[in-house]
């Protein structure tokens, strides 16, 4: 079997080859786009490749052994290999116990959660896990809740290190007890003719002084959050020095907590006792006792099932999310403490049987939130070849955003409209997409595009060309 599989993909290297001659010049529309935005071919990397044919030489390649920054597009790989390494209905366990008896609603003793990298803890999830508690008996705890995150070793890191942007939750940091992706989603409701907007705060974090209204101000709403003038500079006292334009409407503001260490010990007891349960300690950080982990929990929470967790990655590129599936291959490769070192020598493992042993990405964190990881426009497009043979092909196309549709591709200005299914990746300097199109001529193509310019983020009508250049295919 191995013979064969090197032959094929030795079969497969010599057609690129061939055919690098066969498209060097870029379709006329693209190359105009380029003009426009001022960035050079030499920035950029470009494959369109039968996306079922492994054998037929591509329609269109430039660039494409030039390894290359692809931002969240790396989430392709993270993702098939999870499907594939995982199952799609791999699911999370999120084990309570407790240390002590119950007696007339009382815990007399400590509760423990123990975090094993569920990526969808989100507060609605956490509100269930807490119900279920008190379903059990329990609406006072004579202890404390302690949370263990030890299942993952992340670094300590500075959420602003990547891009200077802390408050933004896609710098969030995973965890094994990820919560609500450390975040706080602030809702500003006017009052039906009234004078100011009420904000609520999810979930409510304990210890941390709110406002609870903001006054409504003329004005239009194109800039509402710089006119709410507000200061986080405190992770203890939320304020907001300027008004709401009356002009908004209700509006819906997440930001990533200021604190983000103390953010699930603040969630977990806030959210506790916002449900009427009582607390004598505290919430605090910490392991589960060896001698519990022996016994069998209080209750299990599962996550929902790995197909569509990375839907929710795909679609919407959720970095933290993707981090927490690279930082469980890791974990499920072995035991104890997952390391994002573990987690990239499964994913080269995986790359070298599914693939081969040429081409492989470098990766660092799994989400593409970084300057170091490279893959190539021709390691993509063998990834999509394989992924679209593969039995979790439906899973992993209908993660991906449709062009002019859904998720990341909602505002797509490729005339080609429902026909792509596109993963999208752009940090500063980076422009990338990679997926499949669909062709008049009845073909499916994988379509990968990377760009690595000052000038990226004006690269938008270069990708909407070359999916619109495939999607005309007769």
């Amino acid at each position: 079997m191995g013979f064969y599989l090197h032959l094929r993909l030795g079969i497969t290297a010599l057609l690129f080859a061939v055919s690098a001659s066969a498209q060097a010049q870029l379709p006329a529309a693209v190359e105009e786009a380029l003009q426009r935005a001022r960035i050079p071919a030499s920035a950029t990397a470009f494959l369109v490749v039968d996306a079922q044919d492994a054998k037929a030489a591509p329609r269109l390649q430039h660039r494409s052994e030039a390894p290359m920054q692809a931002a969240s597009v790396i989430k392709l790989l993270t993702t098939y290999a999870a499907l594939d390494l995982l199952g799609p209905a791999f699911s999370w366990s999120t084990p309570v116990y407790i240390d002590g008896p119950v007696r007339d609603g009382t815990l007399a003793g400590n509760l423990y959660i123990q975090g094993q990298g569920d990526p969808q803890l989100v507060l609605e999830r956490l509100w269930l896990l807490l119900r279920r508690v008190q379903g059990l008996g329990i609406t006072r705890i004579s202890g404390d809740i302690v949370l263990d995150n030890s299942a993952f070793y992340v670094p300590d890191q500075d959420p602003a290190a990547f891009d200077g942007e802390p408050l933004r939750p896609y710098n969030a940091r995973p965890e094994a007890l990820l919560i609500n992706y450390k975040s706080i989603v602030m809702t500003f409701t006017p009052e039906p003719g009234g004078r100011v907007a009420r904000v609520q705060y999810d979930p409510p974090l304990w210890g941390v002084q709110t406002q609870d209204s903001v006054p409504l101000g003329n004005g239009g709403c194109n800039d509402y959050r710089a006119a709410l003038k507000a200061d986080f500079s405190d992770p203890l006292r939320i304020r907001f020095g300027g008004a709401l334009p009356a002009s908004c409407g209700e509006k819906i503001w997440p930001i990533a907590y200021a604190d983000p260490a103390s953010y699930a010990p603040r969630a977990v007891q806030g959210l506790w006792r916002s449900m009427g349960a009582g607390l004598d300690g505290s919430v605090r950080l910490g392991t589960v006792p060896a001698k519990l982990l022996e016994a069998k929990p209080l209750l299990e929470w599962r996550s929902p099932p790995l197909a569509e967790v990375v839907r929710e990655i795909n679609k919407y590129s959720n970095n933290v999310m993707a981090q927490q599936v690279f930082l469980t291959l890791g974990r499920e490769g072995g035991s104890g403490t997952a390391r994002a070192e573990q987690s990239r020598a499964v994913l080269q493992k995986w790359w070298e049987a599914r693939i081969g042993t040429e081409d492989a990405p470098l990766v660092d964190n799994g989400a593409g939130l970084s300057r170091s990881e490279r893959v190539s426009a021709r390691a993509l497009g063998l990834l999509l070849q394989h992924a679209y043979r593969s039995p979790l092909m439906p899973e992993l196309m209908a993660s991906l955003p449709i062009s002019g549709i859904d998720g990341t591709l909602l505002r797509s200005k490729a005339r080609a409209a429902g026909s792509a299914h596109l993963k999208t990746g752009s940090i500063l300097g980076v422009n990338a997409i990679a997926g499949y199109v669909d062709a008049a001529s009845g073909k499916r193509y994988a379509v990968v595009a990377l760009i690595n310019h000052a000038n990226a983020a004006a690269a938008r009508p270069v990708l909407d060309a070359l999916v619109d250049w495939a999607a005309q295919d007769k």
